[in-house]
């Protein structure tokens, strides 16, 4: 297992020791009230580190007061860790962060390097202490949507699923199983038990839908789909787009809206996100037929629910 490096008390560094993702440096944004980012991300950090390779800079919602990971405080330090990644993974909801933390963002955007937005990152930003970046914010009018639609293909709508009661199974998208973010990837591999996402209706361009979310009537992914509307249309889950910042480079976008600590036992939606960080660095043609994705150390994700984070903990206790 590769140990982890503490990064300025501030965040976790996986050095990556062998694998085609050698020299591919990963930085990995979490923040969200509810669906334990803070716990996730460092099992993904892991994965792409210990067997891909990929050196993972992860990054935490900090409490300024004591330093510990508090996903209730919009303070995410060390975002300057963007200033050397081949991609950016964002798993933060509704932050209000400051200015000089923003820019780190959305410099990075803006350079044309590549995207993977997890769950909640369709309405990562609320900003309302600073006007600077306020075109960002998930319910924006002037740039509609915000960063969520403009540069990942969607903001947040509504639930479309029964939140805690309807779990979400993954259905390849019509004309989508060449794709090579699909490699070694099924009909109801990927499952998880977030809910599905409300997505506009027909997919907006330029999003190419890779998965489509079928409802389950329950918690357990054997359980069958609810019948009606809301499977017919299933909404799109997963799906690629490009975006062309300031700089005028075309960046690769992944985005799913599944995705919370638990989703990540779930051994399809790990390949999903492993095969997409491959795709989003131009690295397609090395993802294998199978690619490993196994858990990495102990690995008991805490309960998606608001106030739902253990609290007390500080960056350096994520890193086993």
């Amino acid at each position: 297992m590769i140990a982890a490096v503490p990064a300025s008390a501030t965040g976790l560094v996986f050095e990556g020791a062998s694998g085609p993702g050698k020299g591919k440096h990963i930085v990995l944004v979490g923040g969200d009230e509810e669906y334990r980012s803070e716990e996730a991300l460092p099992q993904l950090g892991r994965i792409l580190a210990t067997h891909h390779g990929f050196r993972c800079t992860v990054l935490f919602a900090i409490d300024p007061a004591d330093g510990t990971v508090n996903p209730n405080r919009s303070n995410i330090p060390g975002l300057e860790a963007l200033a050397t990644a081949d991609l950016m993974i964002l798993f933060t909801r509704f932050r209000d962060l400051p200015d000089d933390q923003m820019k780190h963002i959305v410099d990075y955007v803006d350079s044309g390097r590549p995207i993977l937005g997890i769950r909640t990152a369709t309405h990562a930003f609320a900003l309302k202490t600073s006007k600077t970046w306020e075109r960002w914010s998930w319910n924006n009018k002037e740039w509609d949507g915000g960063f969520g639609r403009q540069v990942l293909g969607e903001t947040w709508v509504s639930h479309h699923g029964q939140h805690g009661r309807q779990s979400t199974r993954g259905i390849v998208a019509p004309g989508a199983r060449a794709h090579a973010i699909l490699r070694g990837i099924a009909d109801g591999d990927v499952w998880g038990p977030t809910d599905v996402y409300t997505v506009r209706l027909p997919a907006a361009a330029p999003n190419e839908v890779l998965l489509l979310g079928q409802v389950l009537s329950g918690m357990q992914p054997g359980d069958p789909p609810v019948e009606g509307a809301k499977n017919d249309p299933m909404m799109p889950v997963a799906w690629t787009r490009t975006y062309t910042g300031a700089q005028g480079k075309a960046a690769r976008v992944f985005t799913t809206t599944m995705g919370s600590s638990q989703d990540l036992l779930n051994e399809g939606f790990r390949r999903l996100l492993v095969n997409a960080a491959y795709w989003a660095v131009g690295m397609e043609a090395r993802i294998p037929a199978r690619s490993k994705v196994d858990l990495v150390g102990e690995y008991t994700p805490t309960g998606f629910k608001f106030n739902g984070f253990r609290p007390g903990l500080k960056p350096e206790d994520f890193a086993r």
